[in-house]
Formats: structure tokens, C-alpha cells, sequence
């Protein structure tokens, strides 16, 4: 009886066994395995490539740890590795092939980020040594973001085919890099992005409001009139509570039927999408300049990010300040000319983004003019012209995908209220690279217009022109990395004696002549400032010879976390030519205009500071301008502690220093002259009437607003010092 029980037992055992694999078997079928879900194919998190056959210089000898040099933060990748094309920068090619597998489950999940470029920074899966399934990265080129993403590709039709992956990065240009982890074969996909959700609307309002959240993945919006395209930008959506709103303004197409378009989102975006509404206002608008890091006394726009100033000039009592603007978010994307007047350069108003991307590109820098003889022919009523030119950067967007850089022009019979486009853009095509950034000026003797073009690789060239619209190359010459900028200038206000000025975006500059074909120097290129935020400065063209100042206004390259609003614009300041003891040298020095914001003055003279005391101790304010003339009876050094920020002059080694910034400053006639302004975020300090500039990024908004005089080593004497407080730039906002 037993033995009938032991063989029933097995019958039974062999029966369920059988049984077990049948179910196994149908199982795999409908997706709803047994056993792991998940076969990994590579995470990379050996820190080595391994088995998998490396070609080029794009992917390193090694997986990379995140971001490599030069690169924007990536993230979104798993573990500590992964494959990043970006080793050396975007013009490195290369490719990773994987070893052979067996396709066994119904997807193949991965990470992606990096560039957008079918075919050319991609991911492909190869079977019998054809591209079964490829993909490209995420990134949305308008200021796209690091981040890798879930992608899956459906594979149910390969199961059981032998396979291998490549990834491959054959692209030269911006963006031209692939990022890929966690590769796996799953029986679920990961993905969850889908195509194209729109919202109907007719424009009645002001504004379209746009929830923002930093760090979210960016999506692409466009805004259609039928099948028109009017705008087209990248947004960090927030899909819960936003970091800060920023709005479309509509204005223009009042009373039309529009249709916003998300290109590719996930139920995150959707729920930013979905929240996006016409008012008015915009939140946070009661609150716009009152922020706790907003410069008081410097140019930041209301809300998004700002870089270089653009278009500078001077028409009938008021100042035109252009900039790259970036209307949809904290970061630099969506390069729009952003636009503001003054009639002072201290109080600034917004009057809305003046150029706008299309499909040539987004709008990169260059200069603006007034065309006082309608030489252009646009002139339609008794208001001068102003044309401005830019750079279209195709391929910066996706609009704009596998155009080049080329040169254009826009203009404005109104004041600059409004802006055309001109029709037959661009009035220079593709040259080499990046071209960009034209600056355009009348050249007197010549009777020309000028033109002065960053090329690639620290070339300048030269081009002239008689109607602003066709140009003719004259000269290159190997000088400065982009953004340039030409004046002249008399030395020591001597009107017989003039000097040209060429400089880049790190303000160096040569001194030379200029015949309106050519740039000739006379100096090897000379350092500017000694700051640590100093970018991409441009002077207004157009000032009144009455007036005669060279006016400069440069980028203030300083972050604003937490803030709607990012970057701003450095302090006014009037350039001229002064014979030093090191030759010939270009002065900055604050505009006159600083003194209608005097709201206290302190002042002494003939003081004796000694170690410990405080000349200063009455002194406050969030503002300041400080002007001092300091000599030492016994002092190694002194300092101006401005909240907690030491400015500190060496009597000893005559260095001046700031915050990790140093420079040398001479004493003249056994004393130091300096000139601080003082705001929020940002300190700028002129010594020896403007023989040294430093710029300096500080937040001072923890701290108190105090200021100490303090001497080191033995007694300081104030010659002279003036403390001003100032009043806030916005308090008539």
C-alpha cells in the first residue's frame, strides 16, 4: 500500500510539474512572468565599459560620474555611472557597440538624455545588423535640461532573436552628445511620455500664465493661430505647487482663436499644462521688485533669466537696453531680445520682449543703431529708425532644426514700441561655426556702416555696408572670444588725439586704429577688470555729441536662487582713455546720474583710524556708494567691512582685494582713491578713478546692513570719505 501511495505521490508530482511549465510557458506569453521581471543588459556600474566595443573620443576610456567639464548638471541617471558622450565637449564623435544577447522579454527600458538629432545621437537596437528600433535623445534644444528620461521600445515581435545595441554620438554641433543608463528587458514598459495635448482658447486677456518648477523636465509649448506658428519655447512644467509663474504676453493677438500646443509630456507636465490660464496679472506680480534678492539699484528683469545687454541706443531722451532673455524660466534658454527704456539708465521699465524666435532660430546678440538718413529705406513716418541686429542661432531650437547661425535684422518706427522683422533675412548667411553677435556702427570718414562679427575661434571680421541690409567683408583679425565691441575715444580728452577700442565678452581690449576696412592694433590685449561676474558688455551707439560719454553696460553674472527671476545688469559706467603709468588704459567710472539716488550723506575728513575703532559706525543701509580717499600712518592695510565683506586695500603689497578677487593698485602720491557701490547681490569697486574695476558677486542680504572702517598693523589717515545711501531704483514701480 505504501509503494501505491509512492507512485500516485510522483504521478502527482510529475503531473504538477509539467503542468507548472505549461503555466510558466503561457505566462511569458501574456507578459505576466514567473520569475524576474527585469534582465539587465548594462547599468555600467562597474565604472568600466567592460565586454562593450568602444570607438572615437565621444565616450571616454570610462563611463562617466555625472556631468563631464563644460557641461550643464546631468541628471536622472541610476547608481553612480553612466554613458555620457559629452568627453570633450559637443564636436567629439564616437560610438559603443554591445556585446550579442537574446531578446527574451517584450521591452527594452533605458534612460536617455542628451541631443535631439535623429540618427546622429541616438540609441539603436540591431538585429541581423539592421536598426530594428532606434531612439534619440530628449533634450528639447531650447535650453534644454541634463536629464535622462525613460524611454521603452515594444520588442515582443524579437523574442528570442539574437541582438546588440549601439549607441552612437555623430553629431558636431550644439547638443551633439548622447547620455543612456539602465539598460533592461522588461515585461513592462517605463516610458509614460505621450504626444501633443492643446488647449483652445480665444486671446482676451493680457496674459498666459505659466506655472514654473525648477528641475522639472522641460517640455516644448507652442502657441498656434490655425496652423501658424507664432511661438514655440521650452518650460520646466510643474505638475504640483510652482516655484514661481511666468507669462506669455498675448496682447498682440487679442481677439484671435489660439491653440497652446505641449509637444511631449507625462501626467507631471500635463498637470502644469492643465493649470495654465489667461489673466491680467500674473501671480506674484504685487510682489515683482520687492523680492529678497533683487538688485535695488541694478537692472534684473521681472521674471526669467537675462544674459548679455544688446541693441544699446540712444533715441530722443531715451536709453534702449535690449537682452538675451529667456521669458519661460530660471535658467538660459528661449533666447528672446527682452527690452527696457530709460530716461536716466537707473530707473528702467519693461516695455516686453521685442524679438522673437521663429524658424531661422532663436535670437542670439548683436547691436542696435538709429538710422538717421533712412539709408535702409524703412523710415514710414516722421519718427528715425532703429534697426537692430542679431544672430538667428538655428538649430537651438526645434523650430529651427538644421539651420545654421546666420546674421539679421529688425526695425521700429515707433520709438521702438514695435518690431519688424525684415523680410529678406538674413543679410549675412553662414560663414564658419558659430558666427554671431554683429555690432554695427557709422563710420564717419567713410561715410559707411560698419560691422564687426564674431566668427569662430577669437576671429573678429569686418564688414561694410551703405543701406544696412547688404554687407561686404573687409578684414579679419585674430583678437577676442565673441560679443565685440568698437568705439573711439580721445586720450586724456584730447580731441587730436583719438585711440580706437575692440573688445570680446571678457571685456580684454586692444587699443589701435581703425580706417573703416581694418583694425590695427597697438597693444597686445589688455585685462579690463579684476571681478568675478564681469560679461558680455556693450555701449549705447547714438549719444549725443553734447554729451560725449561712452557708455557701458555689461552683464552682472550672478545667480538669484529661489527667486522668479535670474542674473541682472551691472551699473552704468562712462569709459574714457587716461594715460596711467602702465600706458594708455581704458577707465570705467559710475555715471554721473548715481547722485539723484543720494537719500543720506555722511561725510569726514582728516580722520585718524586706529586698529579697533569705527569712523563708520553710523553708517547704514542696503545701499550704498562709498568714495574714499585713504592714506597710511603706520597701517600694513585697511579694510571696508560692507555687512560681513571685507574690501580690503594692502598698503603694503598696493593689492586691492574683494572675495577671493585681487588686483594691483598703485598708491598716487602715497594714497588710495576708491568708489564702492554697494547693492543686495553685488559689489563693484573702482580704484584710482576706474585704473582697476572689480565687480563682485556677494550676498549681503543676511547680513546687516553695517559698515566698518577698519585699520590693520597701525593707524589709517581718511583723507576724504563720502558714504551715500541710496534710494532703491523701483520705489516708483
Amino acid at each position: 500500500m505504501t509503494n501505491i501511495i509512492r507512485i500516485v505521490f510522483m504521478l502527482l508530482c510529475l503531473v504538477n510539474i509539467s503542468f507548472s511549465r505549461v503555466l510558466a510557458y503561457e505566462s511569458f506569453n501574456l507578459a505576466e512572468p514567473q520569475g524576474p521581471q527585469d534582465i539587465t543588459i548594462a547599468d555600467f556600474e562597474s565604472g568600466t565599459y567592460g565586454s562593450w566595443q568602444v570607438s572615437g573620443t565621444a565616450f571616454g576610456p570610462a563611463p562617466a560620474q555625472g556631468s563631464l567639464p563644460g557641461q550643464m548638471e546631468v541628471t536622472g541617471f541610476e547608481g553612480q555611472y553612466l554613458v555620457n558622450s559629452y568627453n570633450g565637449g559637443d564636436n567629439s564623435i564616437g560610438k559603443l557597440t554591445s556585446p550579442v544577447f537574446t531578446v527574451e522579454r517584450k521591452y527594452i527600458n533605458f534612460l536617455i538624455g542628451g541631443g535631439g538629432h535623429t540618427g546622429l545621437t541616438c540609441i539603436n537596437l540591431l538585429v541581423d545588423g539592421e536598426i530594428v528600433r532606434t531612439a534619440a535623445g530628449p533634450n528639447l534644444q531650447s535650453g534644454g535640461s541634463e536629464k535622462l528620461e525613460w524611454m521603452s521600445w515594444e520588442i515582443n515581435d524579437l523574442i528570442g532573436k539574437a541582438a546588440t545595441l549601439e549607441i552612437v554620438d555623430n553629431y558636431t554641433g550644439g547638443w551633439g552628445h548622447i547620455c543612456i543608463d539602465a539598460i533592461s528587458q522588461g515585461f513592462t514598459a517605463k516610458q509614460t511620455i505621450y504626444i501633443n495635448k492643446q488647449k483652445n482658447f480665444t486671446a482676451k486677456m493680457k496674459y498666459l500664465n505659466i506655472p514654473v518648477k525648477n528641475g522639472a523636465a522641460k517640455r516644448v509649448c507652442r502657441l498656434y493661430e490655425g496652423d501658424n506658428l507664432l511661438r514655440e519655447f521650452s518650460v520646466e512644467l510643474a505638475g504640483a505647487e510652482p516655484d514661481f509663474w511666468v507669462y506669455l504676453d498675448i496682447t498682440e493677438f487679442a481677439g484671435k482663436d489660439l491653440i497652446l500646443e505641449l509637444d511631449r509630456y507625462s501626467p507631471v507636465n500635463a498637470a502644469g499644462f492643465d493649470a495654465v490660464f489667461q489673466d491680467n496679472t500674473y501671480p506674484g506680480e504685487e510682489d515683482t521688485y520687492k523680492e529678497a534678492l533683487r538688485p535695488q539699484i541694478h537692472f534684473s528683469s521681472k521674471r526669467g533669466w537675462l544674459n548679455d545687454t544688446n541693441g544699446m541706443v540712444y533715441y530722443d531722451g531715451e536709453y534702449h537696453m535690449f537682452y538675451q532673455h529667456n521669458p519661460y524660466g530660471w535658467g538660459w534658454g528661449n533666447m528672446t531680445w527682452g527690452h527696457a527704456v530709460s530716461t536716466d539708465m537707473l530707473h528702467w521699465k519693461e516695455l516686453g520682449d521685442a524679438i522673437h524666435p521663429d524658424e531661422l532660430g532663436t535670437i542670439f546678440s548683436g547691436g542696435a543703431v538709429v538710422d538717421w538718413n533712412n539709408t535702409a529705406g524703412f523710415q514710414t513716418g516722421s519718427e528715425k529708425p532703429l534697426v537692430a541686429f542679431y544672430t538667428y542661432a538655428g538649430d537651438n531650437s526645434l523650430w529651427s532644426k538644421g539651420k545654421p547661425f546666420t546674421q539679421a535684422i529688425a526695425y521700429s518706427n515707433d520709438r521702438g514700441r514695435n518690431w519688424t522683422k525684415y523680410a529678406d533675412n538674413p543679410v549675412i548667411g553662414h560663414i564658419v561655426g558659430g558666427n554671431r553677435d554683429p555690432k554695427v556702427i557709422w563710420h564717419e570718414p567713410t561715410q559707411k556702416w560698419v560691422m564687426v562679427l564674431f566668427l569662430d575661434d577669437h576671429v573678429m571680421a569686418f564688414f561694410n555696408s551703405s543701406d544696412l541690409k547688404n554687407w561686404t567683408k573687409t578684414s579679419e583679425l585674430k583678437a577676442f572670444h565673441e560679443c565685440p565691441e568698437l568705439f573711439e575715444l580721445p586720450v586724456d580728452n584730447n580731441v587730436n588725439n583719438k585711440k580706437w577700442v575692440l573688445y570680446g565678452a571678457d571685456g580684454a581690449y586692444f587699443l589701435g586704429q581703425f580706417d573703416g576696412l581694418k583694425f590695427t592694433p597697438e597693444t597686445q590685449a589688455v585685462r579690463f577688470h579684476y571681478g568675478n561676474c564681469f560679461y558680455a558688455s556693450q555701449t549705447f551707439s547714438d549719444i549725443p555729441a553734447s554729451d560725449g560719454r561712452r557708455i557701458q553696460m555689461g552683464w552682472g553674472q550672478i545667480d538669484m536662487p529661489g527667486m522668479p527671476f535670474n542674473q541682472m545688469i551691472l551699473f552704468p559706467v562712462s569709459l574714457s582713455l587716461r594715460t596711467t603709468p602702465a600706458g594708455v588704459r581704458l577707465c570705467p567710472e559710475p555715471v554721473a546720474e548715481i547722485e539723484t539716488l543720494y537719500q543720506q550723506s555722511w561725510t569726514w575728513q582728516n580722520e585718524i583710524v586706529p586698529p579697533g575703532s569705527n569712523l563708520t559706525s553710523a553708517v547704514s543701509g542696503e545701499c550704498l556708494r562709498i568714495q574714499a580717499v585713504l592714506q597710511p600712518q603706520g597701517a600694513s592695510s585697511c579694510s571696508f567691512v560692507i555687512g560681513n565683506v571685507p574690501v580690503t586695500y594692502d598698503f603694503a603689497t598696493a593689492q586691492l582685494s574683494c572675495s577671493g578677487q585681487s588686483a594691483p593698485l598703485a598708491l598716487i602720491d602715497g594714497r588710495v582713491k576708491l568708489d564702492i557701490i554697494v547693492d543686495r547681490m553685488s559689489l563693484e569697486i573702482f580704484g584710482a578713478d576706474g585704473q582697476v574695476y572689480m565687480p563682485v558677486k556677494t550676498n549681503l542680504t543676511a547680513v546687516p546692513d553695517t559698515l566698518k572702517l577698519d585699520s590693520v598693523g597701525g593707524d589709517t589717515q581718511v583723507v576724504e570719505l563720502t558714504v551715500n545711501r541710496l534710494s532703491s531704483v523701483w520705489n516708483s514701480q
